[in-house]
Order: structure tokens, then sequence, then C-alpha cells
């Protein structure tokens, strides 16, 4: 539970704003208080969102049946409004943790838990059934434990059985590793009552063994195995072995219904009190969430126009916190001026400022060398400039290390920086396989580690606490393509050629593009497997499908180079759209001619476009003899970030753990991008985080932030 932002309103629907539970990419969860005093949670969707007729018929939906549902284990809604800008929903507040929290953070649950939470959610499931929905999503997430038992939320995918379905042609229903293997049919039509079972399944098994059944890994290889593979139950305790089997049949019809399976995991033989069912660090971690939430005051109202007698009752500590605040967000001068001196005293000399490290771990030998020194460079360059400043209130040092690419000496690596004191933040790696290992490394040492130009897993904010992901998310790569094939180069049939190999990088673009088509239109889907080239196949499926553009979701400048060379052969003309995982020479060496006009997404700015960066360009032309190469900007604005949060602490809290603390309160306006924190989430925010180039005369060319680019006359 966080505090609530200046921008949040003070009230929504009647119910009065206590804190943030929760904040991402599809909207907000507040705790609130209803006008009757009980404690509600008001999910709240961004209106960007609710802008879609889709999206907002899907959430009506959930209202709809949720509403439908009185059970005692599933959480209703109390009150929406499915038509406001900002569509909204209230349930009854459960202090407890989701199971996929209470798991990952305290390890599998005991046997006799485990058969409570399967009995009381093939009972919640009878319930839903009953009223006719199918629930569709049941997954660790969506279950919410408090001291009774279990609830199930978030109907945001139900629907009745037999009626038609909302998404796009080629989704899959569900997440995967918990949907059923008639759901993986992309029209979801077989999907029923027993796929909430198997998904049941999953889930006890993910509880008992602090894992899924059909293990990690990329969507589409989960999917498979879950269709062809049995399900992986080591560690399952003997006693739940039958009834989870039973759970996770192939055929639905051999599955038990919900009252069935209730039956069997119902009788507990410990003969043990039902109510006391968690183990006691999962009942005080929700006794004492439920005490916090009890004991919040209400806040008053928010007020836009305080009267000026306000400012004779602000105190000295109030002062000073706005000064610092207006520092942190746009003018520093006056900070760095101050910072370090007693009153009456002058500026300490250079000789005398205190001396911070950053570390730099980069490949700058290996096969991603390009990366790793636009990082290095950028990095040397934010430092000096920091040095040369007179009202510098500390200096920089920069500390590199070389991984090579490789993961043995990754390891090694990131071991010996995290070990050096004198290391105050890591910025790195610059390959994404190394993330999980420097992630895990900097958690256990409480060290701050900014990732600028590689991914980081969804769930990397809840697994490392020190991660600070200055890069926007994996899914920011689909707007700049729906944007672009439904402003600039409006397209009705959109054709998506979904390279397997490509891996992670390439699934939240297909996900969000089969939610959510170009142009509200179609989108028809042609992949390719892992081990198979067949690109001249997927080109005669795209010409047969009538597609009026194509989507490379792939990660392998040959194999686009080879998609584009056959899209040319068979005379399409159409838009041509990749990531920008693709634009690299090779790409162009490759395809030829065949590459003119091919547009990217991209995560990364062009300085030479940015006017603010002009002097960094010419700092960097003067140093090296080249523009900054991708990435060196942003590289350049980690540093910015570091120097500003450590700016907002005084020289006893500039370690290690008072740095990582303050990066996600601060706010630093970047040459490449503003970077600051939802403060609940640690998740960069902001929309202009996504750009556009494209192909022109053998040349990649920048076309612009996606929103600000226009159609040609």
């Amino acid at each position: 539970m966080r505090p609530l932002t200046p921008a949040d309103p003070a009230a929504i629907g009647g119910n009065r704003l206590l804190g943030r539970l929760g904040s991402g990419g599809m909207g907000t969860v507040y705790l609130a208080r209803s006008a009757t005093g009980t404690l509600v949670a008001v999910k709240v969707i961004r209106a960007d969102h609710a802008s879609n007729p889709d999206f907002r018929l899907r959430f009506r939906r959930e209202v709809e049946a949720a509403g439908q549902l009185t059970g005692r284990w599933v959480v209703p809604v109390v009150a929406a409004d499915a038509e406001a800008r900002e569509p909204w929903l209230a349930t009854p507040f459960v202090p407890g943790p989701a199971l996929s929290e209470a798991v990952g953070g305290y390890g599998p649950l005991p046997v006799r838990a485990v058969r409570t939470l399967g009995a009381r959610l093939a009972e919640a499931l009878a319930q839903v059934h009953a009223a006719g929905l199918v629930h569709r999503d049941v997954k660790p997430g969506n279950i919410l434990l408090a001291p009774d038992g279990p609830r199930l939320i978030d109907f945001g995918i139900a629907r009745a059985e037999g009626a038609a379905t909302l998404t796009a042609v080629d989704a899959v229903i569900g997440t995967p590793g918990y949907l059923a293997p008639e759901q993986a049919r992309t029209d979801g039509a077989a999907a029923g009552a027993p796929s909430d079972v198997f998904s049941l399944g999953c889930v006890l098994a993910y509880a008992a063994t602090g894992h899924g059944p059909f293990g990690g890994g990329h969507a589409a290889a989960v999917v498979y195995r879950t269709v062809h593979d049995e399900p992986e139950l080591t560690g399952l305790p003997a006693e739940l072995l039958e009834p989870v089997l039973a759970c996770l049949a192939k055929d639905p019809a051999a599955r038990p219904t919900p009252a069935e399976l209730g039956a069997v995991l119902g009788d507990d033989p410990s003969g043990a009190d039902a109510e006391d069912w968690l183990p006691p660090p999962l009942s005080r971690l929700i006794a004492e969430r439920s005490t916090r939430a009890l004991d919040l005051p209400a806040p008053e109202p928010t007020r836009i126009d305080a009267p000026q007698t306000a400012v004779r009752g602000l105190t000295r500590r109030r002062l000073l916190a706005a000064g610092a605040g207006l520092a942190a967000v746009g003018a520093p001068t006056a900070w760095f001026a101050t910072r370090g001196r007693r009153r009456g005293t002058a500026p300490r000399s250079a000789r005398d400022l205190p001396t911070l490290t950053l570390a730099l771990q980069a490949d700058l030998t290996g096969p991603g060398r390009a990366v790793g020194q636009a990082h290095e460079r950028g990095m040397r360059l934010a430092v000096d400039g920091h040095n040369a400043r007179a009202d510098a209130a500390f200096r920089l040092a920069l500390r590199v290390a070389d991984d090579g690419g490789d993961a043995a000496r990754a390891a090694q690596v990131v071991k010996e920086l995290v070990a050096d004191p004198a290391v105050a933040a890591l910025v790195g790696p610059t390959w994404d396989a190394a993330v999980p290992e420097l992630a895990t490394a900097c958690t256990a040492a409480d060290l701050a580690l900014l990732l600028v130009a590689v991914d980081s897993p969804e769930t990397a904010q809840s697994q490392w606490r020190t991660l600070c992901a200055t890069r926007p998310a994996g899914d920011r790569f689909a707007l700049p393509v729906i944007d672009y094939l439904s402003r600039i180069r409006p397209v009705r049939n959109t054709g998506m050629v979904e390279d397997v190999e490509g891996g992670e990088p390439t699934w939240p673009l297909v996900r969000t593009l089969q939610h959510s088509p170009p142009s509200n239109g179609t989108l028809s889907i042609h992949r390719i497997p892992v081990g198979s080239s067949d690109l001249a196949g997927a080109v005669r499926a795209l010409t047969e499908a009538r597609a009026d553009a194509v989507v490379y979701a792939g990660t392998s400048p040959q194999r686009a180079a080879r998609l584009a060379r056959a899209l040319t052969d068979a005379g399409f003309q159409g838009p041509r759209v990749g990531l920008q995982h693709v634009m690299e020479p090779a790409f162009l060496a490759d395809a030829g001619p065949a590459a003119e006009g091919w547009v990217f997404s991209a995560l990364f700015t062009d300085p030479l476009a940015v006017p603010a960066a002009a002097g960094f360009v010419g700092a960097h032309r003067t140093a090296h003899g080249e523009p900054p190469g991708r990435w060196a900007t942003e590289a350049y604005d980690a540093v910015g970030l570091l120097a500003a949060a450590l700016t907002g602490l005084d020289e006893e809290g500039r370690g290690r753990a008072g740095l990582t603390r303050r990066i996600f309160r601060t706010t630093h306006q970047g040459l490449a991008k503003p970077l600051a924190f939802d403060t609940g989430t640690h998740v960069l925010t902001g929309n202009r985080l996504a750009h556009l180039y494209r192909v022109e005369s053998g040349a990649y060319r920048y076309l612009g932030l996606y929103a600000d680019v226009r159609p040609s006359p």
C-alpha cells in the first residue's frame, strides 16, 4: 500500500481514496472507504485503454459477470461505472496477499493449506459455472488469501458458455502455464467449465511445489508443453497427486467437476480446524495488513487553490522538502550550490569534495560490444560533465568492467563489483540474458542496478527490489506499430509473422496486437516454429489472407531480411514493420533493395534529432570523432538520474540502501526522455517513450516519437 499522489482524485464514485494498492499499464487500484464506511478496492482503467470500444466492452462484461456472483469465495463487484471516461469498479477489500506473492515470498504451502485452497476454489468455480459463466483465467495472481479462505477475483475475460468471444482472430485466451489445452485453440470456442478445472489443477500444483506443471520460458513454448506434454509434478506430495492429475487430463470430459474435486479435497485427514488454514507467517502478514488498513484515516479532500494564509503555516522542514522536490524536477542549480555548506562558508574546492563511484558492467569485447561501447562513452561524458560543474556537491568516478557477453564471466564480474564498497550503483548489463544474475547479486548486496538498453522480466520489480529499469517495458513496442498502421498507414487486415525463435522480446507485441489489432481490424498470425525457416511459406499464407500490412515479430536480422526479399518477390506493396532488434547492418546488407520502406518500432532516440542533446552530440564528436551510438544518450541520462538521486541525500545517507530508495522518488529530465517512476510499482512512467525509424536509401532514418509522426501528404 502506497500513499496517494497529488495527481490522484480524492474520491471516485463516492468512495474516499485512502492509498494506492498497485499501478501498472492498465490502470491503478486504490484502497478506499465507501459511503457506508467499509473498505473497498477501486480498480480504475486508464483513459487510453478505455478509448478502445472492444476494451470497454470487455470491462463492461467483467462488471456484469462479477455482479452476478455472491458466493463466499468469490469477490463480487459492489459498485461500478463502465461508461466513465476512466471506467472503474469497486470490490470488497481483501487484505491478504495474492497466492503468487505468498508462494513467491514464503515458499510452497503445506498440504493441508493446499487441500483447503483447492476445496474452496472448487466451490467458487461451482458457483461461477452455475451462473452460466466460465472464468478462463484462474491463476495464482487472481487468487487472494484471506484468514478464512481464498477469494477468486478478476473476471475480465470471463464469458457465458457459448457466447461469442471478443478477442481477435488467433488470440489465445488465458495465461500460459495455467490455461487448458483447449484454450490454446485460437478461437477460444472450446473453452468451458472443464477448462477452469484444468487451471485449478495448475494452481494447486504451483501452490504445493512453487512451480507450474508446464514450466516457464517463452509463452509459445509453455502453451506447446501444455497441449502436448505430460505435467512436471516433481515435489508434489503424494496425497495431492491423484486429484491434481485428474484436473490436468488433456481430455476435458475426463476431468472432475468442481463438486467432485471439492469432495475429494474437502476432507482433511488431520481433522484440524479448517479456519486456521494458513501457515503462521502468512496469517501474521494478513493480520498486519488488516491492521494498517483499518488504522488509515480518511484524507482531507484535495485542494487545488490553497488559501494564501497556508504559506505562513509552513515549517522549515516542509519548506526544505518543497525545495528538494523542485530541485528534483528541474531546478538543480540552487540546490547544488548550497549542498554541503554551512551558513556563511564558501564553496568547497574540488579536492575537498567526496568522490562517489558508479560502475558499468557491459559487453565491450563480445558480440554486443557496439552497445557496450555506447554505454561507456555516454556515461564517461556524463561523469565528466558533472565533475566540471562549479556547484557540484560531490565528484563522480566511473569503474568499467567487461563481461564479454559471457555468462560465467558476467557472474564473476558482478561478484567483484558488489564486493567493492566504493561502488554506489551499477549500470548494466548490456545483454538480456545477464539480467537475472546481476539483479540477484545486486538485490542481495542492496546495490541499485540500472537497466538502460535491456528488457526486464514482467516480474522484475517483485523479484529484485533494487532493480531500476530506465528502458520502457517490452509491451511499449506495440504502441508505435498499432499507431502507424492505424493513423499513418491505416490498414484493415494485418498479417503477422511470429518467428518463435525470437523468444521473449516478441511476445508482448504478439499479445498486444491480438487484443488490439491496428484500425480495430483483423489480425492473422502465421507462426514460424523453432527450427523452421519456411519464410516463403509464410508469405504465401499472408497473400492468401489478403494482408494489407506485414508485421515481423522476430529478432533475427538475417531472417527478417529473407522475409523482406520474399515479400518483394511476391510483389507485396503494403507497409512492413519490425522491432528494433532487427535494425542492424546485417538486415540492410542481406535484404538489399527489399529493405527500403521497412519501418521499425524502437525504444532508443536519435540524439541528432533532439535539440537539447546538441551539446552532448558535440562533445561526443570531439571525443570520438563520430556521433553517439545507440543507447549512448540513454546511458548519459542514467548518470544524470543517479546524480540527481545522490543530490537528494545527505552525506550520511548516500549509502547503497538510501540511494536505492531515493532513485524511485527522483525525477530527472533526461536528453532522451523524462525519467520518473511509479512509487508503488517502480515502473518507468510516461507515454512519450517509443520511436519510429524507416529505411531510406539504405540507411535507418529517424522519424520521431511515434505520436509526433505525421502522415505523408
